[in-house]
């Protein structure tokens, strides 16, 4: 976790942009120094700034504490975060540090987190929780005032928040690498992996003037309604008196196997979705796509988290190459896989940032940005 601390004090140097800064390094880990991802040096350089000076460690009992070593009175405080692996102990440094911010008279405590943890957790399935909303409940509690992240799940998830939320896109830099790094993508066709993603696709398809494919059916049932809760309490339970009203009962959905609508023949396909975690998914669906005659297939995501085995199985799959930004680290999964490929997002993430801490509208960073995008 790095943070970057904005002010307009007396003696303070400037910057290339004609700010006044002053950032600071955080240490993680006992007596360990680190700056951070690639995105994290990128983006201050962009902003012509040092990391500065704090540590977050862990104890021995693996509690997790925070300690501010300059002043931070009055000043805009922006604290940066990518989620690593360990997400749990990523999200108590980020709570723990703000709330630290806060007792320390910090005037805004805005958090920088391009890939925003638990997103996919914004619905009640079973007995479950909404765990995202939870998440914002904590980060507003802990004191942040304001958050800048990238490509949330569901746009929704900004609701969840009693604070400004500024939900920045990847897609442009995605559709550069489209246009400048894949050849005759002119040839090609934007695939969506499921209908659910067919909205992104299809935003993507119409800025390239491509065509659309979506596959259709999936071999697991994660959002089967047979497992949403809804038959609590129990069919079985049995009860004395009156019996209620019979209700139709709802059949349940049979989804058939993974198939392409759309023509994908002699074609580049380009899978496009928010996030890579595991890949069995994507994997299966370039075996469908070689099949229906496709010569080259590309998968383009914002957020690349290629968890457990996804390295390897890409590797070994009929996927020629994956694309996705540096929202989260995956310098070893790039090592372990030559297909992945990394797209620089930092550039709109210093601009956010400078917009903010100057009181200027956000509203460039969105031009051109549908209420579908």
């Amino acid at each position: 976790m790095c943070s970057v601390k904005l002010g307009l004090r007396n003696g303070v140097r400037k910057n290339m942009m004609g700010l006044s800064f002053l950032s600071w390094i955080i240490n993680i880990g006992l007596g360990g120094v680190a700056v951070g991802s690639d995105a994290v040096g990128n983006l201050a350089k962009r902003l012509g700034v040092e990391l500065g000076k704090s540590v977050v460690f862990q104890e021995g009992n693996r509690e997790t504490k925070v300690d501010v070593k300059e002043s931070v009175r009055g000043q805009d405080i922006f604290i940066i975060q990518t989620i690593p692996r360990d997400v749990n102990t990523a999200i108590m440094e980020l709570l723990i540090m703000a709330y630290a911010l806060k007792t320390s008279c910090a005037k805004n405590i805005i958090g920088v987190i391009p890939y925003f943890p638990y997103s996919k957790q914004c619905k009640m399935r079973k007995r479950g929780s909404i765990v995202c909303k939870l998440l914002a409940s904590m980060l507003a509690k802990a004191g942040l005032t304001h958050i800048i992240t990238m490509d949330l799940h569901q746009k929704e998830i900004q609701g969840f928040f009693t604070f400004p939320v500024d939900n920045l896109r990847a897609s442009p830099f995605l559709i550069q690498y489209i246009q400048e790094e894949i050849p005759d993508y002119r040839n090609a066709v934007i695939v969506a992996k499921s209908p659910s993603s067919a909205k992104r696709a299809q935003s993507y398809a119409e800025r390239l003037r491509l065509g659309l494919a979506v596959l259709h059916g999936e071999a697991h049932h994660s959002e089967s309604d047979m497992a949403d809760g809804r038959q609590s309490p129990p069919l079985s339970r049995t009860s004395t008196g009156h019996t209620g009203l019979e209700l139709p009962i709802m059949m349940a959905k049979e989804k058939p196997p993974i198939s392409v609508v759309g023509d994908v023949g002699g074609r580049i396909a380009i899978i496009i979705d928010d996030i890579i975690d595991d890949v069995e998914d994507f994997v299966a669906a370039a075996e469908i796509l070689k099949e229906r005659g496709a010569y080259k297939i590309y998968i383009m995501a914002t957020h690349g988290l290629l968890s457990a085995e996804a390295p390897r199985l890409i590797e070994e799959s009929a996927i020629d190459e994956v694309v996705v930004t540096n929202t989260v680290p995956h310098e070893i999964q790039k090592l372990q896989c030559p297909k992945i490929k990394t797209v620089d997002v930092s550039m709109i993430l210093a601009e956010a940032i400078r917009r903010i801490h100057n009181g200027e509208s956000m509203a460039y960073l969105f031009r051109n940005i549908a209420v579908d995008d």
